[in-house]
């Protein structure tokens, strides 16, 4: 099992920046992939980015491209979300995901591919 804890959501204006943190914990080391998700009111759970824990591999969604960065913090079983020049229609939700399965390039992206999910954290991005 592997626990997944989000931290760092809140409320910011458009053009402005906020950095998610997830925790991981239990049997880390079974992690081949963690990934951001994004739910916003009235539509569906929808990819953002993926890091790999086996390479130096990330994955973008193309509307967060050159304006979010992922990162790994090993010694610390951490994921960061670095979100920059953010926009109102970013507001949603983020949850966290890991998977413990191999994956493939468009797998990374889909839901099913992840068997963790942390709580999620809340960003509203105001106009």
């Amino acid at each position: 099992q592997v626990q997944l804890v989000e931290s760092g959501g809140g409320l910011v204006q458009a053009g402005g920046a906020l950095r998610l943190s997830c925790a991981a914990s239990g049997r880390t080391s079974t992690v081949y992939a963690t990934a951001w998700f994004r739910q916003a009111p009235g539509k569906e759970r929808e990819f953002v980015a993926a890091i790999s824990w086996t390479s130096s591999s990330t994955y973008y969604a193309d509307s967060v491209k050159g304006r979010f960065t992922i990162s790994r913090d090993n010694a610390k079983n951490t994921v960061n979300l670095q979100m920059n020049s953010l926009k109102p229609e970013d507001t949603a939700v983020y949850y966290c995901a890991a998977t413990n399965r191999p994956y493939n390039s468009l797998g990374v992206r889909i839901i099913k591919q992840y068997d963790y999910w942390g709580q999620g954290t809340q960003v509203t991005v105001s106009s």
